[in-house]
């Protein structure tokens, strides 16, 4: 036998031993089986392609361009120099092209982007996968979610890309984008979700997919897709300082936003009338509550839906229609979901018990609800280490109370005493004592004088700017 074959023999024999070392393959593969790496995305990008298209636009920028700021900032040489007969001209204006990505929804020709690659252009261009391009106009924004619907017309043969479920999709399953970074058209790039729910500050609904798929400039409004070819999220934000970070809108959070887009250029959301906060360790012991889950109404506006189906301050709001709330944010979204009229099953928890209500939702209206949040509700004192008095017309104006609000507003903090360990600041509204209601100073001394003098004072509080917390006072 020659040297060569025995070798090729001992390999052989080599391999089959180690496979025989490795226990037989289960009958089925359990669910948590780990999938490795696609074999190769080819498939995936030659499908998705032809729905993904390039958007230009064009917008006018008064005041100086980038390049005018780059060097001389908000200081205008020109001016400067001709003093007030500038004054009399017009201003300078600039065209400033921008980038950006979509995908194509239906045969009739709408596309979804984002508002921030539309808004405000003068000229929108789109180029399709075959290199035609088309005039576009917007049919419809919502800047509170950044998306966009735009339509092209007279273009036969598009192919629509189908919309997914983003709601089952797992962190740490493979996604690819396509899109046009830095002008570079059908670009594709894969990675997998690298978290879900991630809130950047974007706006009132953030609740991103975090992938770690290359997005860069220009990206922006085009689709991440599964390994299905289905379009679960839309490529909208990067982190500048950050390397393989980017951020992509659930398509669930979308198709809502995009069929009232379709249907009447623009979106309308269901509003509860409440103010509230999120629930702390301290105020779900407090309530009594297991864990902090659910979300503090703060505030119920007179004569909007919450106050008219009997909603009160001090309610912990837990499920909306049968969905579990677990903070602030939640109940925003779920509620936002609903069309303005629907009758909503809200879940409540009020003084240890739970209670249904039905609110018939109205129209959120921004503009009123911006004004509302800009001031968010935000002798046995003495002994405590704090002085007490009560909320007039001037102490409401100053820390955004009601005038002539109930409770004990403490105006003043010895940083040595009891009061100070709790946490208790100047400014704080002393609402509740041991779980019962404090309408006055003098209310709040009659009832520490009913308790054991080394029974500790639990301590419902309204604090400007940061709502309800819950603090005790060990004496």
């Amino acid at each position: 036998m020659r040297p060569a074959t025995r070798f090729i023999i001992v390999l052989v024999c080599a391999a089959a031993l180690a496979l025989g070392a490795l226990p037989a393959p289960a009958a089925t593969r359990p669910d948590d089986a780990v999938q490795m790496i696609p074999s190769d995305f080819s498939g995936l990008a030659t499908r998705a392609r032809p729905g993904v298209v390039n958007i230009r636009t064009v917008k006018t920028i008064k005041g100086g361009g980038p390049v005018f700021r780059h060097f001389f900032g908000d200081r205008d040489p020109f001016r400067e120099f001709f003093g007030p007969f500038m004054e009399q001209g017009p201003q300078r204006e600039f065209k400033q092209p921008s980038l950006g990505s979509g995908f194509i929804i239906d045969r009739e020709g709408y596309i979804v982007t984002n508002n921030h690659v539309v808004e405000d252009a003068d000229d929108i261009k789109v180029r399709l996968a075959n290199e035609k391009e088309y005039d576009a106009k917007i049919v419809g924004r919502d800047p509170n979610t950044d998306l966009a619907l735009i339509k092209i017309e007279g273009a036969d043969g598009l192919v629509p890309l189908t919309l997914g479920d983003s709601d089952v999709l797992k962190v740490g399953a493979w996604v690819m984008a396509v899109g046009s970074p830095f002008g570079l058209e059908q670009t594709v790039t894969a990675g997998i979700v690298s978290a879900k729910g991630r809130i950047i500050g974007a706006g009132p609904y953030d609740d991103f997919i975090q992938t770690d798929a290359s997005i860069n400039p220009g990206n922006s409004g085009g689709p991440l897709i599964n390994l299905e070819g289905e379009v679960v999220g839309i490529n909208t934000a990067i982190v500048a300082s950050g390397q393989g970070i980017g951020f992509a809108i659930p398509i669930n959070l979308a198709k809502g936003i995009i069929e009232q887009l379709k249907e009447s250029g623009a979106v309308t959301r269901g509003w509860l009338g409440v103010g509230i906060q999120n629930l702390t360790p301290e105020l779900a012991d407090y309530y009594g509550l297991e864990e902090a889950k659910g979300v503090l109404v703060v505030k119920v506006y007179p004569d909007d839906p919450a106050a008219k189906a009997g909603i009160q301050e001090n309610d912990i709001i837990v499920a909306v229609a049968g969905k579990p709330v677990e903070d602030s944010r939640e109940l925003s979204r779920l509620i936002a979901s609903f069309p303005v009229g629907e009758k909503v099953k809200i879940k409540l928890i009020r003084g240890g018990k739970t209670k249904t209500v039905r609110v018939t939702l109205a129209k959120r209206e921004d503009d009123k609800i911006a004004q509302r949040e800009a001031a968010p509700g935000s002798a046995d004192g003495d002994r405590l280490g704090m002085r007490l008095g009560s909320v007039d017309e001037q102490t409401a104006r100053r820390f955004g109370f009601e005038p002539n609000e109930p409770g004990a507003l403490v105006t003043a903090v010895d940083p040595n005493g009891k009061a100070a360990e709790a946490g208790i600041r100047p400014g704080d509204l002393i609402k509740e004592l041991n779980h019962k209601p404090v309408a006055s100073p003098k209310g709040f001394a009659d009832a520490v004088a009913k308790l054991d003098k080394d029974a500790p004072l639990e301590l419902l509080i309204k604090r400007p700017g940061a709502g309800y917390l819950a603090l005790k006072i060990e004496r």
